[in-house]
């Protein structure tokens, strides 16, 4: 039995080295770079999104009140319904060029109209993060998400290498899937900013175990069986203690034959005179 135990050990130890190796050996290449923009070169990030059905749409105008302060979804059929403009197609259009339209629109009614319009994607629209996470999952694509911004918001955990986070641009065609490796626990040590990406919709962000902690994920993994025959061997004995607890205790006194007080003890708690 120990012998078992040594070689799998020894096992999950080689697998280790070989994760360690592999990860740190997979540098990215040149094209894969070249697909990821860094947040420092963009203020604007998501200028050139065009709104699609669904997405919400924020007009404002100074000199027009029947579409100022308006806050409307995009119809199936790519338009949205504006007082004395009636429906406007707006689909597959960015929010200067639905400015643009609308203020073409309005100068039948006035002189220089002014329209500010302004595009809130729905939560349909997501960047994914995966591995040691407290907050896996889908999160919210607002066109304006960097890595940092994602990974705080995901609060990586103990076990999270951080220096080996890797972000995946997916695509239907697997010659145009593109991977990079970044050091997060660099960005956040030195405050260098210059790999601090930026993230696009349907981004994957993995966030890999250290390899001691893949170690003891492996070793999870191999007691996971033993799990339900070591809670069926230790409820007898917490049943046995509930039991003493309830039957032993002297509700008068608070106290039983082992202990002075029990406050909180399996479930019970003493009762006084001026209530719980």
């Amino acid at each position: 039995m120990q012998d078992s135990v040594k070689i799998r050990l020894a096992i999950l130890g080689m697998g280790a080295v070989v994760q360690a190796v592999a990860i740190a050996g997979c540098a990215p290449k040149y094209d894969d770079v070249k697909a990821f923009v860094q947040a420092h070169n963009h203020d604007v990030v998501d200028a050139t999104h065009r709104a699609r059905p669904t997405d919400m749409v924020v007009i404002a105008s100074a000199t027009c009140p029947e579409v100022d302060n308006i806050n409307t979804r995009i119809n199936p059929d790519g338009t949205i319904m504006l007082r004395l403009l009636g429906p406007v197609k707006v689909s597959m259009l960015t929010e200067q060029e639905i400015a643009a339209k609308m203020e073409k629109l309005l100068t039948r009614y006035y002189v220089d109209p002014k329209v500010e319009v302004r595009l809130i994607t729905p939560t349909s629209r997501c960047i994914y993060v995966f591995g040691q996470v407290t907050f896996n999952g889908p999160k919210p694509f607002t066109g304006n998400d960097t890595l940092l911004t994602v990974l705080a918001n995901a609060r990586p955990n103990l076990i999270a290498w951080g220096e080996m986070v890797r972000v995946v641009r997916p695509s239907a065609d697997p010659d145009e899937v593109r991977e990079i490796t970044i050091d997060v626990t660099r960005m956040i040590e030195k405050g260098d900013l210059r790999n601090n990406l930026l993230l696009q919709e349907g981004d994957i962000v993995y966030v890999p175990p250290t390899p001691l902690g893949w170690v003891g994920l492996r070793l999870q993994e191999l007691l996971y069986p033993t799990i339900p025959l070591l809670n069926a061997y230790a409820f007898p004995a917490n049943a046995n203690n509930t039991m003493r607890t309830y039957t032993d205790y002297d509700w008068s006194s608070g106290t039983d034959s082992n202990t002075e007080l029990y406050y909180y003890g399996y479930g019970v708690r003493p009762y006084y005179n001026d209530g719980w």
